[in-house]
């Protein structure tokens, strides 16, 4: 049976940029959650030091919660070969931290879709990136998971391997039992792509899966698409309460069933606030028991 954890969308910058909240508080919020567990985020982090880790895990256990999943943002597709080595060593931090918090995956990517690099050199680096962490990733116990992803809500620009054929490239390279998939619907409607169409593609090495909702306010997906140099997220882009927005749980959970996946499912929702997570909470819990008991 899949386990739920949650993310907070509402508290990004509350816990990234202006740390009006700290992590020991969020997760203090989301044990009044019906969620098994939380997913990381480097940002959330005053401190990567062992006595303070200890501390994070030490409150997580109190709320009977657990930390299955960092959410770090490798950026692998940068031109400069000591910055990509810095990315790399960054990620072995993650992988650690992870670790050090009981969890069990930690997410890679490709990195910026930047215009000066081709599509031949964002490959390479990726792909040469990832599994250069395999040996450190097995030495901890964490599965590096790379999502399809659309963009770090603090990049310039979109992931480079957003589009789905480009995303196969990289993950078709890879052969490694450190290495899945974390399949996010949402991420392939803002790519113009299905996201049946992308599950049908990775449905077999998905070992983990963000759950949200979206929907444009304004514009099309094309316009979307066509946002290459805004910082953070499309301004015509919206989280909402899933279940409500233009994905087909049902469709989804089947074919995860099908595949026997019982991992984590971590829920990017809330972006407006606590009661719409909890909305998206309930309604992920009755799929979940619909489709996987």
């Amino acid at each position: 049976m899949p386990k739920l954890s949650a993310f907070p969308k509402c508290y990004m910058d509350d816990l990234c940029v202006t740390k009006t909240m700290t992590l020991f508080g969020w997760i203090e919020l989301a044990a009044t959650l019906d969620v098994d567990g939380v997913e990381m985020y480097p940002g959330f982090f005053q401190s990567f030091e062992p006595d303070y880790l200890e501390r994070i895990k030490r409150h997580l256990i109190k709320h009977n919660l657990e930390a299955p999943m960092m959410c770090a943002s490798p950026d692998f597709t940068t031109p400069d070969e000591q910055e990509r080595r810095a990315e790399i060593e960054r990620e072995k931090l993650m992988i650690d931290v992870t670790a050090a918090l009981g969890g069990t995956f930690c997410r890679v990517l490709s990195g910026q879709r930047r215009a000066e690099v081709s599509r031949a050199d964002g490959v390479r680096w990726t792909v040469h990136s990832i599994e250069s962490l395999f040996e450190h990733a097995a030495s901890r116990g964490v599965v590096l998971i790379m999502e399809n992803h659309y963009k770090d809500g603090y990049w310039r620009y979109p992931e480079f391997a957003q589009d789905l054929d480009i995303f196969l490239e990289i993950v078709n390279q890879i052969d490694s039992p450190w290495f899945g998939v974390n399949y996010d619907p949402s991420n392939a409607i803002t790519a113009g792509q299905d996201p049946l169409d992308v599950l049908a593609a990775v449905k077999h090495r998905v070992v983990s899966m963000h759950a949200s909702d979206r929907y444009l306010i304004s514009g099309t997906i094309e316009d979307l698409k066509r946002q290459d140099g805004s910082m953070g997220y499309a301004k015509n882009l919206r989280h909402g309460v899933i279940g409500k927005g233009l994905n087909d749980y049902d469709k989804i959970f089947s074919t995860l069933h099908q595949e026997g996946f019982d991992g984590w499912i971590s829920i990017e929702d809330g972006e407006n606030g606590m009661d719409e997570l909890r909305e998206s909470v309930a309604f992920l819990r009755a799929k979940i028991a619909q489709h996987f008991t």
